[in-house]
């Protein structure tokens, strides 16, 4: 059909408007294509069936449809071609104007409304306005749709740069981690060399000598591979399999770790058991870390030899929250994710040494902070042990005062032993 005839396009970023005209009167079709064949590509529908078609295969800027047609009525070639693509505006145009068919219209968001026999003035303008409100439609959506990329590249290159950001920091923290049970290994060998080294043979005391060395030593193998499989879990986004061991036991590999640690130095330190041995519902080797960290943290407070003492109890009851109350020297981290349920276990580290200055304590657990020097401190140890302590359901506090000592507090949530 001659009417339903159009011309390629230009390219859309700078092609020619299109129109839609839908009526069933051969004049009325006639009529307005004289008034619009120089301003827009035109596309001309003498039914409704025909105009849904041609909406399908082009893309309409603006259509003008008559109300009242045989078979499909404008109004519900608009519901139609709107279903299409809901951006189309539409005048409507009737010699039979009703308040439902005005009401139906307006609904389905029609531009303009005209009555028969129109005015070519009134027609050229509401088919320009509804041009523009077109073109500003079209300019909102595309804007919007830069904006969106925009926003979504800027957030791809955030969680990129975070992953980089968390995989330093993980490959940083299993360094930072395997360094102990590394440093009592080493340790250990040396004793070995020293005891063995040059001996033909081994007496009694001797082989017990090794064989109880080399079981340390094992147990802090195990140690580095627990930190390995817990660091590369948590980049693949694993599962790590919880090991739960006595509280007890963890305290003797802790005194094995902390008796070899250079940290240590002319410090005295004393490590406590618990008075009824616990499990807790934490990996064993995180707990162990958890405590080396404070340990050493403790042992690197001050330059003068000073005390530091590691003691547990089990908490029978829930703590009372209302009783911990931050100052100036003390704060509580963690009561977002805190199990606050019995049985707890309370695991304390006190030092004797210089405290931490009031104006540093808010920024302790921050990673990388750190007020020692690039040989003693790496500002992950405090930092490493809020993440386990919270990976752990527990609550961390800390209690300082400058020139009387540090205590650092760790309650978790625990379970009983298997018999």
């Amino acid at each position: 059909m001659p009417d339903q005839a159009i011309t390629s396009f230009p390219p859309p970023h700078n092609r020619r408007r299109t129109l839609l005209i839908v009526d069933d009167e051969d004049g009325a079709r006639a009529s307005l294509r004289a008034i619009f064949k120089d301003d827009y590509e035109l596309l001309m529908a003498a039914d409704g069936p025909t105009a849904i078609e041609l909406v399908q295969k082009n893309k309409v800027d603006v259509a003008v449809l008559d109300i009242r047609m045989a078979g499909m009525s404008g109004v519900d070639v608009l519901e139609r071609i709107k279903y299409i693509d809901s951006s189309i505006e539409a005048v409507m145009m009737t010699a039979f104007e009703t308040t439902e068919t005005i009401r139906k219209a307006l609904r389905l968001r029609a531009c303009d409304y005209l009555n028969k026999p129109f005015d070519v003035a009134d027609m050229r303008a509401a088919v320009a306005n509804a041009m523009q409100r077109r073109s500003f439609d079209t300019e909102i959506f595309t804007n919007t749709e830069k904006l969106q990329a925009l926003l979504k590249e800027l957030q791809d290159q955030k969680v990129e740069g975070e992953m980089v950001r968390t995989r330093g920091d993980i490959y940083a923290s299993i360094i930072h981690d395997i360094n102990g049970p590394l440093t009592v290994i080493s340790g250990f060998l040396q004793l070995l060399n020293q005891r063995i080294g040059k001996a033909t043979t081994l007496g009694e005391e001797d082989v017990d000598f090794v064989k109880d060395r080399l079981r340390t030593m094992t147990r802090q193998v195990t140690n580095c591979i627990e930190i390995s499989r817990r660091y590369l879990g948590f980049l693949r986004k694993q599962p790590v399999e919880v090991v739960r061991v006595g509280v007890n036991q963890l305290l003797v590999d802790l005194g094995h770790l902390l008796r070899m640690h250079p940290s240590l130095q002319n410090n005295q330190f004393e490590i406590q058991p618990l008075a009824v041995d616990i499990g807790v519902k934490m990996n064993g080797t995180d707990l162990i870390q958890m405590l080396l960290n404070l340990a050493v943290n403790a042992f690197q407070a001050s330059t003068q030899a000073h005390r530091v003492d590691i003691t547990g109890e089990v908490l029978p009851a829930p703590l009372d929250l209302t009783q911990f109350k931050d100052g100036p020297g003390t704060r509580l981290l963690n009561i977002e994710n805190f199990q606050n349920t019995a049985p707890l276990v309370q695991l304390r580290v006190r030092d004797n040494g210089a405290g931490i200055p009031l104006e540093v304590l808010p920024k302790i657990f921050q990673a990388y902070f750190t007020t020692k020097d690039a040989r003693q401190g790496t500002g992950l140890g405090l930092n490493i042990v809020q993440r386990l302590v919270q990976e752990g359901g527990g609550a961390l506090q800390v209690i300082t005062q400058p020139g009387a000592g540090t205590t650092f507090n760790v309650f978790l949530p625990g379970t009983p032993l298997a018999k």
